[in-house]
């Protein structure tokens, strides 16, 4: 009688695990998946709380304000979170560069942080529309202040991710018990953002004490040198991320332009489950990125090799989600925001595409264009996204209001996802082989 063969977890770990770099990325593979995870989990309890008790109007201003603040976020991180993870990545071991670097990056941010203030308080002062709601604006830059104090870049450069996980989620777990304690009524709205604000800053708080003492990291003056050749390295990566924000962020801002809160309010609310489904791959993409370049410096063939097999677990897995979310648009409207959101349905079931879409272009775009070194091209493609999306807004916004933004959004990641696929394949880096038959 043959003897059946009995699984061992632990020795298949040790033989798929079996050297100190595939554990460390399968470290912080799982740290980012629940750092990332509990983003999108906690902000989904209480999104369905929030919708109902502030009513569409209310939801629909704060996601007005929260787009305005994201471009002092992109601001301040100017880029920073790609260049300076490249940087910290390859000096890692070199604790006097990677002072040097860490010391530059946050000198740069925290200049940025005060140009930002100085910007939003002639905005809100300058025009009506802001002014009537100038509390919110600066209870929501406090957003701002915490991303500038959170040196992201720093723990994926050092590739040990693990330590600022179970710090967000005490920052993230405290804001989500205080939504439902403080936030009762409609009037309450103000204390949203303010809130999450201090969420925002107590993880950037903490995270900077884990530096100085897990560490041994400080902040020194830096070379004039030293703060121009960051400002070099992130330039081309903050362009290309204004060109993204102007069809990502931009929307429910020009929206908000034209339209009212309400309508803000219909479009943001589907956006909002869109934007928890694409959080799914940002562990993944993190994890993979200082590792891809790392791959790439030493060699190229090999870095692509990785990326060819990538694009397919991304592909198979995104399309699978966006079919099933296209298929339960109106059940999951309905669960997640309750049946006076109905008018969000339709606009749930158009941007169901765009996590397929995203999946691609990142894979096309930050791990492999950057890596390669194609980062003019990079910027060019979403600059060229970023004018395509204003235009079509500016047409399409006026006309058929959110569903105009909706298909906006669809047809400028279209337009992203084709183009850096055909410029890498017309270039050299063959993402995919057609073999002859």
């Amino acid at each position: 009688m043959q003897k059946v063969k009995t699984l061992n977890p632990i020795l298949i770990y040790r033989r798929i695990f079996n050297t100190a770099e595939k554990k460390r990325l399968f470290e912080n593979f799982v740290s980012l998946s629940v750092l990332q995870g509990l983003n999108y989990l906690l902000p989904l309890v209480t999104f369905p709380y929030l919708v109902r008790v502030l009513g569409v109007e209310k939801f629909g201003l704060l996601s007005f304000a929260t787009a305005t603040i994201g471009y002092f976020q992109i601001l301040t991180d100017y880029g920073f979170i790609l260049s300076a993870t490249r940087d910290i990545s390859i000096h890692r071991d070199d604790k006097e560069k990677v002072e040097d670097i860490f010391s530059a990056v946050m000198i740069i941010k925290c200049g940025l942080l005060v140009l930002s203030f100085l910007l939003l308080t002639t905005l809100v002062f300058s025009f009506e529309k802001f002014r009537q709601d100038w509390l919110v604006y600066y209870l929501t830059f406090g957003m701002v202040v915490g991303q500038t104090l959170f040196p992201v870049w720093f723990f994926q450069g050092m590739e040990r991710m693990k330590y600022i996980t179970f710090l967000n989620i005490l920052a993230k777990a405290l804001f989500t018990i205080a939504i439902f304690i403080f936030v009762k009524k409609e009037a309450d709205y103000w204390k949203v953002p303010l809130l999450n604000s201090l969420g925002f800053m107590v993880a950037g708080s903490i995270s900077l004490y884990v530096i100085f003492k897990n560490f041994n990291t400080r902040i020194k003056l830096p070379t004039k040198n030293a703060i121009i050749f960051q400002l070099k390295e992130g330039w081309h990566i903050f362009v290309s991320t204004v060109a993204i924000s102007l069809y990502t962020i931009s929307t429910p801002f020009i929206l908000g332009i034209f339209t009212n809160n309400i309508i803000v309010g219909y479009y943001s609310a589907a956006d909002k489950i869109i934007q928890a489904i694409k959080g799914l791959l940002g562990p993944f993409s993190q994890t993979i990125y200082p590792f891809i370049n790392k791959k790439v410096v030493v060699s190229k063939e090999e870095g692509l090799k990785i990326i060819r097999k990538i694009t397919v677990y991304v592909a198979v897995f995104t399309f699978s989600v966006s079919i099933t979310v296209f298929i339960f648009a109106q059940e999951i409207t309905f669960l997640l925001l309750g049946r006076n959101y109905f008018q969000s349905i339709a606009i749930l079931k158009i941007l169901t595409i765009t996590p397929f879409l995203i999946g691609l272009s990142n894979v096309f775009g930050i791990q492999t264009m950057i890596p390669f070194g194609r980062n003019r091209a990079f910027r060019n493609i979403l600059i060229s996204a970023s004018i395509i999306n204003v235009i079509l807004s500016l047409i399409l916004v006026p006309i058929f209001n959110h569903y105009g933004s909706a298909f906006s959004v669809v047809l400028v990641e279209l337009f992203v996802t084709i183009s850096m696929f055909i410029y890498l394949q017309t270039t050299g880096i063959k993402i995919m082989e057609f073999k002859n038959v």
